[in-house]
């Protein structure tokens, strides 16, 4: 990779994780349920899974103490098994059309636009893992029956939201929650062990302040064919096609450069491996394997810690896959998904 190449990439890391990519157009995936033997959808090409869902989903506005709109979409049927769905960093809803557009049909898909993301609104809370926990803890309220317990699924931030949220309220874990998938996430070294970046052999890690200088620099996003591909190389594997990194382009773009900055700034500095010990419902860690944003390293820890304390339900590797895992990989995403929702 060239002295340019690398600075383009470093500067698009400051935009690119939690944006979503998918699997390659020219495979066609064909869901099936997971034990029940259900179709999750017909043969169908990846990219008409990107499409904005047919459903209409009933939409929820929470206000937060401290002044925030919390935006929320429910999708499917009123009285069928939650799943709730938590992005990542620069993303939104839109995130989670592929899970929509399987899963909808039969089970009660719950989406929210993080703090400041999408249509919710910042407040004036500062950002931190405070923050994604209570958001959460307020969305499961208003959203999750009490005669129902939902799957939760994490993808990078959202996966640190749902950590955030078992260690702040380890009384709700249980009460809400029947088991949990944390996907392409970590829970500390967010900066120390990305790969993101090919440095030279004297610097095997990006230094600390530098890392953290690029994640909370708000700078606005202009669509340019270097910065698709810088997007590309931070975010997704190298054969995603052309729809599928504009249709991660389109999201990141849409994401606010203060709001980006604030939350990379907040998540440089993530510490949240203590709530792990919180986390007493069945749990698979998923990653790909090509994950430079946080790679296997991070899934690996994440899988250890909740083995020891007996609540791992299986750690997955995906050859091959981005840091895009919910949609580079659709079909063993959302499988697991299902294997989760009928443990």
């Amino acid at each position: 990779m060239t002295s340019s190449s690398r600075t383009i990439a470093f500067r698009a890391l400051a935009g690119a994780a939690g944006v979503g990519a998918v699997v390659a157009a020219a495979a066609a995936i064909r869901h099936k349920r997971a034990t029940r033997g259900l179709t999750l959808s017909t043969e169908v090409a990846p990219n008409e899974l990107l499409r904005t869902p047919n459903l209409r989903p009933d939409v929820t506005e929470i206000l937060t103490d401290d002044g925030a709109t919390l935006y929320v979409r429910a999708y499917g049927p009123v009285d069928g098994d939650p799943i709730v769905l938590s992005h990542g960093w620069t993303c939104s809803t839109e995130y989670w059309y592929p899970q929509v557009n399987a899963l909808a049909d039969e089970y009660r898909v719950i989406t929210y636009d993080q703090r400041g993301h999408g249509r919710s609104t910042v407040g004036s809370l500062p950002l931190g893992p405070d923050v994604l926990a209570d958001d959460l803890s307020e969305v499961l309220k208003a959203t999750v029956r009490d005669d129902k317990k939902a799957v939760l699924v994490g993808h990078s931030m959202g996966g640190m939201s749902i950590m955030a949220w078992a260690g702040r309220h380890p009384d709700e874990v249980k009460k809400y929650a029947s088991a949990v998938l944390l996907a392409s996430t970590a829970c500390d070294r967010l900066i120390a062990e990305t790969t993101v970046i090919p440095l030279p052999n004297r610097f095997p890690r990006v230094p600390v302040p530098v890392g953290r200088a690029v994640l909370s620099t708000p700078v606005p996003l202009v669509s340019s064919p270097v910065m698709t591909r810088a997007l590309q190389y931070v975010s997704m594997s190298p054969n995603a096609s052309r729809a599928e990194v504009q249709f991660c382009e389109n999201i990141v773009r849409d994401c606010k450069p203060r709001i980006r900055g604030g939350w990379g700034a907040a998540l440089s500095g993530l510490d949240i491996h203590e709530a792990l010990d919180n986390l007493d419902v069945p749990t698979t860690v998923l990653v790909g394997s090509m994950d430079r944003l946080t790679p296997p390293v991070h899934a690996r820890k994440l899988a250890r810690v909740l083995d020891e304390a007996g609540h791992l339900e299986r750690l997955i590797v995906l050859p091959g896959v981005g840091h895009m895992s919910s949609v580079e990989s659709i079909d063993e995403f959302d499988k697991e998904i299902v294997r989760l929702r009928n443990l």
